[in-house]
């Protein structure tokens, strides 16, 4: 067994086992370490020095397991592109639950880590970019200040996968809050399963949202879920992420970015950008993710409806009541995020045409979502012709106009648009040039040089400027593959 700080308390194998298999990761013919995330090890309260490079692949290859352990897979159901289906952890393995030196309790699963009962046709296995991708964005967007699952470690298996064409295998060590999903309650409705549907509502809210507890449990746990996904969505707009493929078996019970397959950040403002090469109809278009973030939670709320209320007629207007109140709610936080980006202080009835007429204008003349923002903030702006134009400069006279309003001034809104416009975000050319050099070549430099650069978004250092600078049209990436 494999000291290093271990301590697990694995609280969700205690529940009622229609929710999961117990079963170990299939082992791995020849393991190789290729990144560890030593500062989120120190968080969890593990320390990896003593350990050598081939321990720590056999560790994070599932070919031996720490003591307390209690592996599992989880079941759960889904609606994908709007289809229901079951499903369940196809290639993934929660190892146990590791309880961190503040008390807070995270989940330890391996992704890739082999076939489980829930594989159907896959071979539940991984492939190293996908699993580098899954790394590099979700490290990204913890720097930037939003919630998200976590990436630990990524070690090679030594044996390919088949995608059509041979790839290096890969796993990953990904950390989370939970793994509770949307899709986890669906499968508990769909089979009709209400005790244990109840049993997991207390469950969630004392894991995730313990001062909610009392009262109607399904009631405070809808509520609660709602909040942290309007949240959580109106960042991703922030900072110009589009998820890709947001079923409702991607949608965290936490409140936490999860299940990163064919995302990327926009480069080109454009409300209907898709990179998903299986999003057809743009369902999860960027301008799209508040309305769906509503649908998910609408179909969140139909799988409580036994739980709400014994009349099924009161549970439904309960239920529906909710859900119109999450769009009001979306609309306020969207305000209040873009008045932030623009410097505004308070609220004024003029800010929503404001904000408005500058995307609009940003849409029309294909303005680079991250830099247009981060270049507002600064005290003089980019000799870009693109700040030339006249429509621009009518815009630019109003908003100045409204920061004079805030207290301490143009000043004070632009030193707090700094804090919220990054300047270094994952773009999606530097993303595929570091997967590449390390998938093709063996060549892991610019993954380092990467991480270190989006470790420090709110910066503006010389030496970050390759990962401020914008693609050429060559290196614009505009498709994106479900690979995770």
């Amino acid at each position: 067994m494999i000291p290093c700080g271990w301590s697990f308390d694995n609280s969700y194998a205690r529940l009622p086992e229609v929710l999961f298999t117990r079963l170990a990761p299939s082992p791995v013919r020849d393991p190789r370490l290729v990144i560890l995330n030593e500062p989120l090890g120190q968080r969890l309260g593990l320390n990896f020095s003593s350990m050598s490079s081939q321990a720590l692949a056999e560790l994070f290859a599932g070919n031996r397991l720490p003591t307390g352990a209690d592996p599992l897979a989880q079941a759960y159901a889904g609606h994908q592109f709007g289809h229901f289906t079951m499903l369940g952890d196809g290639r993934a393995i929660v190892l146990g639950e590791q309880m961190a030196p503040d008390g807070k309790r995270f989940d330890i699963q391996f992704k890739g880590s082999g076939r489980t009962p829930y594989s159907r046709n896959g071979d539940g296995r991984a492939a190293l970019g996908p699993m580098l991708r899954e790394y590099i964005i979700s490290e990204a967007l913890h720097a930037l200040g939003i919630p998200t699952t976590r990436s630990l470690a990524v070690v090679t298996t030594g044996e390919w996968v088949f995608r059509g064409t041979p790839l290096a295998g890969a796993i990953l060590t990904r950390v989370a809050s939970s793994h509770l999903r949307v899709g986890t309650f669906q499968y508990l409705a769909m089979r009709r399963e209400t005790g244990v549907l109840n049993r997991l509502v207390d469950y969630a809210l004392e894991r995730h949202y313990p001062s909610s507890r009392g009262g109607n449990a399904a009631m405070a746990l809808l509520s609660g879920v709602m909040e942290r996904q309007a949240a959580l969505v109106i960042e991703w707009l922030r900072v110009g992420f589009v998820h890709g493929v947001m079923n409702t078996d991607n949608m965290a019970i936490s409140g936490e970015s999860i299940d990163f397959g064919p995302c990327a950040f926009m480069d080109v403002f454009q409300r209907g950008t898709v990179f998903s090469s299986i999003d057809q109809t743009g369902r999860y278009a960027f301008a799209n993710q508040p309305g769906i973030t509503q649908w998910n939670c609408a179909r969140f709320a139909e799988s409580l409806l036994p739980l709400l209320h014994p009349d099924p007629v009161m549970a439904a207007g309960m239920a529906q009541e909710a859900i119109d109140g999450l769009a009001s709610l979306l609309q306020t936080r969207w305000l209040s995020m873009m008045r932030a980006k623009l410097g505004l202080a308070g609220e004024e009835a003029g800010d929503a045409g404001l904000i408005g007429d500058l995307l609009d204008w940003m849409e029309e003349r294909s303005a680079d979502y991250t830099r247009t923002f981060r270049s507002l903030a600064a005290e003089t702006l980019p000799d870009d012709s693109l700040f030339r134009d006249a429509p621009f400069l009518a815009w630019q006279r109003r908003w100045l106009q409204r920061l004079e309003a805030n207290p301490g001034g143009r000043k004070a809104g632009r030193a707090h648009m700094l804090d919220v416009n990054p300047a270094v975000i994952p773009r999606n050319h530097k993303v595929e040039e570091a997967i590449n050099a390390a998938v093709l070549a063996e060549e892991l430099t610019p993954l380092h040089d990467l991480l270190a650069a989006l470790a420090h978004p709110y910066e503006d250092q010389p030496s970050l400027e390759p990962y401020t600078r914008l693609p050429e049209s060559a290196q614009r990436v505009y498709k994106t593959f479900c690979g995770t």
